[in-house]
């Protein structure tokens, strides 16, 4: 029986669900695949808890829902961050869901490259550190002969990076467009089917918990913006950053303006753009009964392909455990790949 052992760096809602998606599958993962996961290290941003014999992953939940920290955890509770535990834990893969960074990338980056130069692999549902250094990352990545893969971090649960490199390998990608966000699609939906201006809907978003306190990141398109930059450089081979993104937000969209496109057959949503030509983020007009004809949270793609025509994905864009998803099925591949 081969073991993996794992550290979860960030535990939040992502964080969180990883340890849940664990707890469910750790079973079928050993009977499938013959390799025990054990979580030998978890941190947030104040706390941590670290056994080499390996830690309950429904108490660490149980935990951290209970506190908001990770202090109480039985036994092994400390304050060592990140990249101490690093440093100092046993571990074969690292589980990056540190909160996303478009400045910097940090922690983000400097956790990745750290367990690269230690010869660990990563899986990740950061788009920060990516969308600002992916050719570094991918560069340390191969210099090192280790796994690095980031599925969740374009579409949550909306399979596109493996489903493209897997699936529709034997074709060339012309363009990928699509909602890349959820939570802009889930205010523009809102918008569309109540009529209701943009500031109410926004604000109803924030009290259901689906926008965040602080909505900038998706309302303004940052998020769709780096899961385009993403998706150039891991389908298109574009050596492209956030800086070289078009990007626009849909915080000008009036209620007017989409009763007016509705009238006319239209729906306005947020759209990305990935191609040779155009690297964009932009509110657009499209068809009602369309691929892109989709409400609340759900993202989708159109991946455009020179054999198999244009093929479209759909999935949650959002959540703990359809985020965790994602990363678990990304983790399954590089114990595969073992």
């Amino acid at each position: 029986m081969k073991e993996c052992k794992i550290c979860i760096i960030g535990f939040g809602a992502v964080g969180q669900g990883v340890a849940q998606a664990i707890s469910l599958k750790k079973d079928i993962i050993k009977d499938k695949y013959n390799t025990n996961l054990k979580v030998v290290a978890v941190a947030d941003s104040s706390s941590s808890v670290v056994s080499q014999k390996g830690l309950d992953e429904e108490l660490l939940v149980e935990t951290k829902e209970l506190n908001g920290n990770l202090k109480d955890y039985p036994e092994h509770s400390g304050k060592l961050t990140g990249m101490e535990i690093l440093e100092t834990v046993d571990y074969d893969c690292l589980i990056e869901a540190t909160p996303t960074n478009i400045k910097n990338g940090e922690p983000a980056r400097s956790l990745t490259l750290k367990a690269f130069d230690d010869g660990k692999d990563v899986v990740t549902s950061n788009k920060g550190h990516l969308a600002l250094n992916f050719k570094e990352l991918m560069d340390a990545a191969d210099k090192n002969n280790v796994d690095f893969k980031f599925e969740a971090t374009v579409g949550g649960a909306m399979p596109i990076i493996n489903f493209v490199e897997e699936t529709l390998s034997s074709c060339e990608i012309e363009s990928i467009i699509g909602i890349l966000n959820g939570t802009t699609n889930y205010i523009l939906s809102r918008m569309t089917s109540e009529g209701s201006s943009y500031i109410n809907t926004l604000n109803e978003s924030q009290e259901l918990g689906i926008a965040e306190t602080d909505p900038t990141q998706d309302v303004e398109g940052i998020d769709a913006a780096c899961k385009t930059v993403i998706l150039a450089n891991a389908i298109l081979g574009i050596d492209a950053t956030y800086s070289d993104v078009e990007v626009e937000g849909i915080s000008k969209i009036t209620s007017e303006a989409i009763n007016l496109a509705k009238k006319e057959g239209y729906l306005i949503k947020l759209i990305g753009e990935v191609s040779q030509d155009a690297l964009k983020v932009s509110p657009r007009l499209v068809k009602q009964g369309s691929a892109y004809d989709l409400n609340g949270t759900l993202n989708m793609a159109t991946v455009k392909t020179d054999l198999a025509g244009d093929v479209t994905v759909v999935g949650k864009g959002a959540g703990s455990l359809e985020t965790a998803s994602a990363m678990i099925t990304d983790l399954i591949n590089i114990i595969k790949n073992k």
